[in-house]
């Protein structure tokens, strides 16, 4: 079964009317918090007589919490797939409402209090972020690693590599047009889906906003779902993933610089600088990042065009014009002219040895030469390869 397309308990959503507002919460046996969770959300929207539904995107729960939710008034649908990102991918597609409002259901989000959010959603925003640095977190509601290494962390790194001002990257309530999102096509099964959301939404341009929302201890007697180190690397490696940039070039630029910096200087003999002395194995070091670094970039070039091809990032028209003029010829071509350089400057090096009769040489001069030249055939080969590899991915199918 496709769980972008669950099963639904009662009538098909698509036979019925739409709403204004979908409260979402995805479960995986919360028997013990989501009737509060459900009522607190049935409140608001009768308090606020606005046209919604609760709905339940249920995840294999074996704890009655289908019954309860449904005793409840709220809609629940069925999502075979686990995953914290199946169970909201799913719900966001089983949703009636035009706008949608999600949120854990163990008790630690208020649903009695979405004003901000549907107020910010009315005012045209697509994506509306709650933030509880802002709002408040009561005492013991968020672990110390996750409130001062985690979360901050990795909401810095989203806005550096993504440029958003968003400060709290990482909420679990927000707000969002169901059609704006639907428009994403998210992709990811599991915690980091709530990375993913904002980073799509970032890069296609859709207008997001923060709002201050509190979180409370939730009111589980059992741990909770999220596991630190495990979901918080996961979050990272999306991160990482979806900035080939700040992952590849940035790196590989930094490293191409210094290895010729240092490589062009040492190249001449030993320097000091203040009381230290650098040598050929300092050399040694800089041709080693010269190679690495040649890698990341060229790593950078390939990832961002497959993540284009398969509508992960969207099209950079200053990518695609670096595309257009490093072609597979121009790789190939320049790789094997830096590999022909290298393999003169080796074969100079193996000359002077022999108008020794092979005997002792100047071993600090003769290593100079080589480890440049070494470098130079290592270089032109990755470029080679790398102007194939760019090619062959660049294969359209239909």
């Amino acid at each position: 079964m496709d769980f972008t397309k669950p099963a639904t308990r009662g009538t098909p959503s698509a036979t019925m009317p739409e709403l204004e507002l979908t409260i979402l919460m995805p479960c995986l046996n919360e028997a013990e918090t989501l009737a509060v969770c459900v009522a607190k959300a049935q409140a608001f929207l009768g308090r606020s007589r606005i046209a919604g539904e609760v709905l339940i995107a249920d995840n294999g729960s074996t704890d009655n919490s289908q019954h309860i939710a449904e005793a409840g008034g709220a809609r629940v649908i069925n999502v075979p797939m686990r995953g914290y990102g199946s169970a909201l991918r799913a719900g966001i597609a089983a949703a009636r409402g035009r706008y949608i409002v999600m949120g854990d259901a163990d008790d630690s989000y208020d649903f009695a209090r979405l004003d901000a959010f549907l107020e910010r959603l009315r005012a045209g925003d697509d994506l509306v972020m709650g933030n509880r640095f802002r709002g408040g977190i009561e005492s013991g509601a968020m672990p110390f690693l996750h409130r001062y290494l985690g979360n901050p962390i990795l909401s810095w790194l989203g806005r550096l590599f993504f440029c958003t001002s968003l400060r709290d990257f990482h909420c679990g309530m927000r707000g969002f047009s169901r059609d704006q999102i639907a428009k994403l096509d998210l992709r990811t099964t599991g915690m980091e889906f709530a990375s993913e959301m904002v980073v799509r939404a970032t890069l296609v341009g859709l207008k997001i906003s923060e709002v201050p929302t509190t979180l409370s201890r939730d009111g589980r007697s059992r741990p909770p779902h999220l596991r630190t180190w495990r979901d918080g690397w996961r979050h990272l490696k999306f991160l990482l993933l979806y900035s080939p940039r700040w992952l590849f070039l940035y790196p590989g630029a930094l490293l191409v610089a210094v290895g010729i910096a240092l490589s062009g200087l040492l190249f001449f003999g030993p320097i000091r600088i203040g009381g230290i002395g650098f040598d050929i194995r300092t050399m040694l070091v800089a041709c080693t990042c010269l190679i690495v670094g040649i890698q990341g970039i060229c790593f950078a070039t390939i990832a961002r065009g497959f993540a284009e091809d398969l509508n992960l990032l969207p099209p950079s028209p200053r990518y695609g014009r670096i595309l257009e003029a490093c072609t597979l010829e121009l790789f190939v071509f320049g790789g094997m002219a830096v590999f022909v350089l290298g393999a003169a400057g080796l074969m100079t090096a193996i000359v002077k040895w022999g108008e020794t009769n092979f005997g002792p040489l100047d071993v600090s001069s003769l290593l100079r030469v080589v480890a440049l030249s070494t470098t130079a055939i290592t270089v032109g080969a990755q470029l080679v390869f790398t102007g194939f590899l760019a090619g062959l991915m660049s294969i359209k199918h239909n």
